[in-house]
């Protein structure tokens, strides 16, 4: 499938947008994306137009940055003015965190075994307010989905203020139960969802309305494919109008312009925070990384994340069906709706200490040209739409060549 994004065309399973790229098969998506050759292009283009304009540009880069709020909220099934666009993930989190109107004694739940960006600023928030964390394996989702939503709900029927989640698990790929988690947010309208998304927006579809998400942010580097230094924050349009703006700056403010272009007396400071999710921009923004962005979108948007989707589930059945028939242990869910971008395995027990040995075998996978991570014990396949079905074959030959070789040794 090729999908044009001005000249340039996206294909599915090709690299002919990524020419710089080193690694022969590069599964690296879930930590940070290689840019493609438009979101280059891009980057340098709106630099070259700095240069060329100065701020007789920046009226310019406002219409790039409308544009990218609409890309970003279509990705979500959202209106571009209920997105603002942030420099990360992080961000989006603790400007949520630091505005909403909390009440001491607040009850937060929180997945142990997620990615810190979905926990510590919920910690301080509790430190500041005087907030009760409530906590969950998100491994026990994965043993035992209905039995956890179980005790899910159970929270939620004692009263909770907000459910913080990360979309997917940063470790093993399992895509937690959104809908679900949205439903017990419908049925008791006291608790809020709030979505990491980093590990799922530009991979896997999603539709924050259908799904009863109140907050979600997700950074522009991994699925998304954009520069490091961009990403967006969505709130639903109800949240937003609830929200303390605790971290309002001069952009924050309604016609907040209108002091530099219309003459004298228009400088004020008593005009309206905006009641949207613009109230948490502020400032200056990162005019290159958004050009970036910008292109990196269209592309996704272009071949569209369903077909994305599938392209990646035929990538890993092939890299899962083969692991399994050499011994490894595959963390993928069994359930379709539980599964993502990232394909996560442990190497047979008894050669190594599968845990301990995923460093070493994404070290020696590294030598044989496959890009992989290694968190927390497993190793991590990441591909997306570039990933060509064929590169299966290579990565499995370097398994065998490595086992062949006796390694890795565990530490």
């Amino acid at each position: 499938m090729s999908q044009a994004v001005g000249t340039a065309v996206a294909t599915l399973g090709s690299r002919a947008l990524f020419p710089a790229l080193r690694p022969r098969v590069y599964l690296n998506h879930a930590a940070i994306s290689p840019p493609s050759a438009p979101v280059q292009a891009a980057v340098q283009a709106a630099l070259a137009g700095y240069a060329a304009e100065g701020v007789s540009r920046y009226p310019v880069e406002m219409e790039r940055r409308a544009r990218v709020r609409a890309a970003f909220g279509a990705l979500l099934g959202a209106d571009g003015s209920d997105i603002a666009l942030l420099p990360n993930t992080s961000q989006g989190v603790v400007n949520i965190a630091l505005c909403l109107p909390w009440r001491r004694g607040d009850r937060v739940l929180l997945f142990r075994g997620e990615f810190p960006t979905n926990v510590t600023p919920w910690q301080q928030a509790a430190r500041r307010h005087g907030l009760e964390l409530v906590w969950i394996d998100a491994e026990d989702m994965r043993a035992d989905r209905d039995a956890t939503l179980a005790k899910v709900a159970a929270e939620v029927a004692k009263g909770l203020r907000l459910i913080a989640v990360s979309a997917v698990q940063f470790q093993t790929g399992l895509r937690m139960p959104l809908a679900e988690l949205g439903a017990l947010c419908r049925d008791h309208p006291q608790t809020e969802l709030f979505v990491d998304a980093i590990q799922a927006v530009g991979v896997v579809p999603l539709d924050v309305r259908a799904l009863g998400v109140h907050y979600l942010t997700a950074g522009g580097h991994k699925w998304l494919m954009g520069p490091e230094g961009t990403g967006g924050l969505y709130v639903a349009p109800e949240s937003a109008a609830r929200l303390v703006p605790n971290v309002a700056a001069w952009l924050s403010h309604d016609e907040s312009f209108s002091f530099l272009f219309e003459g004298a007396g228009h400088l004020r400071y008593d005009r309206p925070v905006v009641r949207t999710a613009a109230m948490v921009e502020g400032g200056a923004a990162n005019v290159l990384g958004v050009a970036g962005l910008e292109a990196s979108l269209g592309l996704i948007a272009q071949l569209g994340p369903a077909a994305i989707y599938r392209h990646v589930q035929a990538w890993h059945d092939a890299a899962e069906s083969g692991l399994l028939a050499r011994g490894w242990r595959s963390a993928r869910s069994p359930h379709a709706s539980g599964r993502s971008g990232i394909l996560s395995v442990r190497p047979p027990s008894g050669a190594t200490d599968a845990a301990r040995g995923a460093p070493a075998w994404s070290t020696a996978l590294s030598a044989h040209g496959v890009s992989c991570a290694c968190p927390d014990g497993w190793l991590r396949l990441a591909p997306h739409w570039p990933n060509a079905l064929d590169e299966v074959d290579v990565v499995l030959d370097a398994v065998d060549a490595i086992s062949a070789a006796g390694l890795p040794q565990a530490p």
